[in-house]
């Protein structure tokens, strides 16, 4: 049975007891740590550097800072992974700030004038339409609560599992999916409905 999600005291199992020995100097409780959330942390960074040198630099350096400041680690009703993905992030903003980051974006190949429908015009409708795509989308998360939007987040940008956005968050499998249920639902009801 899981516990309920506002329960701020550390949950029962082997992570809690994993970190409190990785927080005593314990090395190979750390390459558990490090093994169980590595492909986590990865996914995390390559989704938003789309590259997989980078990723994998990035998610090194997640590790080495959790080393380092794993005494710090304090139980708050957050998953572990949910600690490390946050230094994720921060590292990644980081990696966009120094602007060592490309986004790199495909060059159309030279069009064919005997091909309708491939020149710059088309492109460029394209590439509006990509845009306004966009826009929608985030307005249309904003119609979700926070929890709801961040689990969406995670499972349709982001691109993780169920099981690693249940890690993420803190919650089990079945919250999570119970989560995207129903922003889903709430998402696919046409705008100004109200329920009751």
């Amino acid at each position: 049975m899981s516990a309920p999600n506002n329960v701020t005291s550390a949950p029962d199992g082997p992570e809690p007891e994993l970190i409190a020995r990785a927080r005593a100097g314990d090395r190979e409780a750390f390459a558990t740590l490090y093994y169980e959330h590595y492909r986590l942390v990865y996914s995390f960074l390559l989704v938003r550097t789309r590259n997989r040198h980078l990723a994998e630099d990035l998610a090194q350096e997640v590790f080495t800072r959790a080393l380092r400041r794993i005494d710090g680690y304090v139980w708050q009703g957050t998953a572990f992974a949910a600690w490390l993905i946050t230094i994720a992030k921060n590292l990644y903003l980081d990696e966009l700030g120094r602007g060592r980051t490309r986004l790199e974006t495909p060059v159309a190949e030279f069009p064919d004038p005997q091909v309708p429908g491939r020149g710059p015009e088309s492109l460029a409708l394209r590439e509006l339409d990509a845009v306004e795509a966009h826009e929608t989308v985030r307005t249309a998360l904003h119609t979700l609560n926070a929890q709801q939007r961040h689990c969406v987040q995670l499972r349709f940008l982001d691109e993780l599992t169920a099981q690693e956005t249940a890690l993420a968050m803190g919650r089990s499998v079945g919250a999570v999916k119970a989560l995207t249920h129903r922003a889903l639902q709430k998402l696919r009801r046409p705008a100004g409905t109200v329920t009751v």
